[in-house]
């Protein structure tokens, strides 16, 4: 059962930081098995000594730096070391106690932060094959894990509280843990499929909580920019009915992502917003892009600028919940999560990448409904878009068909998309048409269901019913919690694998 973290755990964590001046160690973040971030970046090692000590760092002989303990941190950076995997020794030696110790078997490679709520949560225990999945853990043992333990402060720690997963090899025991709350799936599965591309290692650090508000995982200096300071949210459960719990604003950014801002990272992929969808909603498409934005400062700053500026970060737009259902408030955070776009990347949201999820729905997945068991589609969905975004790899398709614009023509609208797409002639209600006489849109009475009648290799066209040409103001698609059954949407890329996202357009009138 989830649950927040006492004032006296508070005032222990807060009391071994300050003791740690006292005493010579890596920071939490650090352990043998770990992956450090890959050449051209550098890797920041850091961790807590006796002021005014020197601290030299050797890496297997191979180069050595050395830094001063000031405030009771020492903290310096590694020369750019190229990818590979074979293991090296990290030794921090602290002169004033003659003390030492060495961290063994580190990699480097490509760092990758995994953040948001249950569907990030989702073990890989969890998915619908998980047997043939755990059993795959001993064939990558250069993708490592590292997972923070669930902590909520009031106050931005300097280091993780708690470890739940130190830096390990992926086993079938730490992959297929305790539900909700040990190794992610989508994590695991998006550090496995890109392994299989990139061939060099890939550190995998997980940090989310099921239940959780953008809110929660967003500074104060974020939310202050959305109108969002001191807000207290009470989610319902959706692992015990009838129970809530109470988050407040910062609260995991203090806890599980500040205290990770001296990391040399490549990106983070997150998947979050299931509990937005009825608080703060028509906030979304200010909160989770400033997040973003936020993110990428800091972990700028922190590493000293060796995380990029506008590194890349992928996201999982919102699957299913409740069929027949328009207010749950999926289809608008949905959208939000593109900052109104409806694709990513965009103009808002550079450097993005989203895989679509609407078509992966899951009545019968035993956690219920919002957390469908399928999580591998959307790991290599997210993967595609890395490849892309990320390492910009050509040639690699990693957006499902968008339209370019929407036209009316004699009683039909044709909607043309940015590239060939795959078609299915339906009457299932995919699409809407507002018809309004005064021109507004917004109550969802305005919006006909219309058939398509036909399409081609980029097109399609749709009725318009029994609305009049003058009425006819724009067209929607795929906009209600659960519009389509298991990948059978009726529009796909040509090679049948990314569905056209929602959107919403306004019809040109020839």
């Amino acid at each position: 059962m989830l649950t927040t973290v006492t004032f006296s755990l508070l005032l222990s964590a807060f009391a071994s930081v300050l003791s740690s001046a006292e005493v010579f160690r890596f920071s939490s973040y650090y352990g043998n098995h770990m992956v450090l971030q890959k050449a051209p970046a550098k890797a920041v090692v850091w961790g807590f000594g006796q002021n005014g000590a020197k601290v030299v760092l050797s890496l297997s002989g191979l180069q050595e730096v050395s830094t001063t303990v000031i405030n009771g941190i020492w903290r310096t950076t590694l020369k750019p070391v190229k990818a590979s995997g074979s293991p090296y020794k990290l030794t921090a030696s602290q002169n004033i106690t003659n003390s030492s110790i060495t961290l063994s078997d580190v990699l480097f490679g490509d760092i990758w932060l995994c953040s948001g709520q249950s569907n990030m949560a989702f073990t890989v225990g969890q998915v619908i094959n998980a047997t043939e999945e755990l059993a795959l853990a001993s064939e990558f043992p250069d993708v490592r894990i590292f997972q923070a333990a669930l902590v909520q402060s009031g106050e931005e720690l300097i280091d993780l509280a708690r470890v739940e997963v130190p830096w390990s090899q992926p086993t079938p025991e730490l992959l297929g843990g305790k539900k909700f709350s040990h190794f992610s799936a989508v994590c695991w599965l998006f550090g496995r499929y890109l392994y299989k591309t990139l061939k060099y290692p890939i550190g995998l650090v997980h940090s989310s909580w099921g239940g959780t508000p953008v809110e929660a995982w967003s500074s104060p200096r974020a939310l202050h920019k959305c109108g969002l300071m001191n807000s207290v949210f009470r989610e319902q459960s959706n692992f015990l009915d009838g129970a809530s719990i109470t988050w407040n604003s910062t609260v995991l950014w203090n806890a599980m992502i500040h205290p990770l801002l001296n990391m040399t990272i490549t990106g983070a992929i997150w998947y979050q917003g299931e509990s937005n969808a009825n608080y703060n909603r028509d906030k979304y498409n200010c909160s989770f892009p400033v997040m973003i934005d936020d993110w990428r400062m800091a972990f700028h700053k922190g590493s000293g600028g060796q995380t990029p500026l506008d590194f890349p970060f992928g996201f999982v737009q919102l699957s299913t919940y409740r069929k027949n259902d328009s207010q749950d408030g999926f289809r608008e955070i949905r959208w939000h999560q593109t900052a109104d776009y409806g694709y990513a990347p965009n103009v808002r949201m550079k450097n993005t990448f989203m895989a679509v999820a609407i078509d992966v729905p899951d009545a019968r997945s035993p956690y219920g409904s919002i957390h469908p068991e399928d999580k591998q589609d959307v790991a290599y969905r997210l993967v595609l878009g890395a490849r892309a975004v990320a390492y910009g790899e050509k040639n690699v398709s990693f957006q499902g068909p968008y339209p370019t614009h929407a036209m009316l023509k004699q009683n039909l609208i044709c909607i043309v998309f940015n590239q060939t797409i795959i078609s299915a002639t339906t009457n299932d209600g995919f699409f809407e048409i507002c018809c309004s006489e005064d021109k507004t849109c917004e109550s969802d009475n305005k919006w006909l269901s219309v058939d398509i009648v036909k399409h081609g290799f980029d097109y399609v066209y749709v009725s318009t019913k029994d609305c009049p040409d003058a009425n006819i103001t724009a067209v929607r698609y795929l906009w209600t919690d659960w519009p389509c059954k298991f990948k059978a949407c009726p529009i796909y890329s040509s090679d049948g694998l990314l569905p056209a996202p929602p959107f919403i357009l306004a019809i040109r009138k020839q």
